[in-house]
């Protein structure tokens, strides 16, 4: 058991001053002032003058590594257990991305029960960018209704040099799959899709919609901010559907990009509701800039890192409050996917946590009731790391 004294709490909405009491993986105390009785083992944490804040969620992820847009030495690498934990992440969603031609659903799977055997939570999308759809058990519906980790598809990649050019009976196909396969399993069943460069790169969206019984909810596109033309139109679209704001490919490409935390602020300030929008890192993903002719000039990599960086400047540099900012890392996440017990602090809720300051340094960490950063020391790391 870990009790945290007089944490001012945004469960994410503000609670005020509270104790915490943690028992197992679960919260089970929210109070004003707990009392333990003698006898019983508990680990007490001052947290007077902290902040508490759900543990949060980064839901697109490249656990097992991704890329080799430019050959195989370009190939990046697995996540690592302490860049999610340094970043506040307690839960990850992960996905395969451009290459489902040489790396597998499997991979990411397997890489998905190992972090939670490191003592994260862990999901993924079942597929990649390419249609028809890698996956598991040859069908979406199957892998997301029958293996306990798969909650969706994606990414799916649209407008987009490197997609398959899906079309929309195949999108529709691909939704319709997903969302009985969500059913069947109690999941969300939703298509995360990976938007490209493309002009008017909704327009599948729009179409698939349009020509079926689905809804934009059934769609969770992302990098919406990776340049001007299609950030202006995630301002429509936003107020319709969902909206995912990549952070970690800024500031490389500042001539493109939208910073993340100013689109979160201009999404808002357009009339897109702050429940539709999320923000991921694409975390281990690769980041190439392609020349005119289809050549790699630059690539770098993301990092889960960048996700709490950007939550920070969209508090102190763009003005919104830490209780509306944060629903974009935490409970925003676990209605879209549906994972119920994440995502707030809330009595019979996991016990994911995060204690920072008002500086946004971060204090401790707790992963399914365990703390695994305490006084801002890391107390867990993954199998080889140093």
């Amino acid at each position: 058991m870990i009790l945290f004294r007089q944490c001012e709490i945004f469960a994410p909405e503000v609670l005020g001053i509270k104790d915490v009491l943690v028992a197992g993986q679960k919260i089970v105390a929210i109070s004003d002032h707990i009392e333990i009785p003698s006898g019983i083992d508990v680990e007490v944490i001052n947290c007077s003058g902290l902040r508490m804040i759900p543990g949060l969620i980064d839901a697109h992820v490249h656990i097992a590594g991704a890329g080799g847009e430019g050959g195989p030495a370009t190939r990046t690498p697995e996540i690592q257990l302490s860049q999610l934990l340094e970043a506040g992440v307690t839960t990850v969603i992960g996905c395969l991305g451009t290459d489902g031609l040489t790396r597998s659903v499997e991979s990411v799977l397997m890489k998905a029960k190992g972090l939670r055997q490191e003592g994260v939570s862990a999901w993924i999308y079942t597929g990649s960018y390419q249609v028809p759809v890698t996956t598991i058990l040859g069908d979406v519906g199957k892998d997301i209704a029958m293996i306990d980790e798969v909650i969706g598809t994606g990414e799916i990649a649209i407008s987009d040099h490197r997609s398959s050019a899906p079309s929309v009976n195949e999108l529709i196909r691909i939704a319709a799959h997903s969302r009985v396969g969500g059913m069947l399993g109690g999941k969300a069943g939703i298509v995360n899709i990976h938007m490209g460069d493309a002009e008017h790169p909704f327009q599948p969206i729009y179409d698939a919609v349009a020509q079926s019984e689905l809804n934009f909810k059934q769609f969770l596109p992302t990098h919406c901010n990776r340049n001007h033309y299609i950030f202006e139109e995630a301002k429509e679209y936003g107020k319709k559907g969902y909206v995912d704001i990549t952070a970690s490919s800024y500031p490389f490409f500042p001539q493109y990009e939208i910073k993340p935390s100013k689109a979160i602020k201009e999404l808002v300030s357009a009339g897109v509701p702050i429940e539709h929008i999320t923000m991921s890192s694409d975390g281990c993903g690769s980041l190439p800039s392609f020349n005119e002719n289809g050549d790699i000039e630059r690539l770098e990599m993301g990092y889960p890192m960048s996700v709490y960086t950007e939550l920070s400047d969209l508090v102190n540099e763009e003005g919104m409050s830490l209780e509306v900012a944060v629903k974009v890392l935490t409970s925003n996440i676990a209605d879209i996917l549906k994972l119920w017990q994440k995502g707030r602090i809330q009595i019979a809720k996991d016990a994911d946590l995060v204690i920072l300051n008002a500086d946004f340094v971060i204090h401790h960490v707790v992963a399914m009731g365990k703390l695994m950063v305490k006084d801002g020391i890391s107390l867990k790391k993954g199998n080889y790391e140093k």
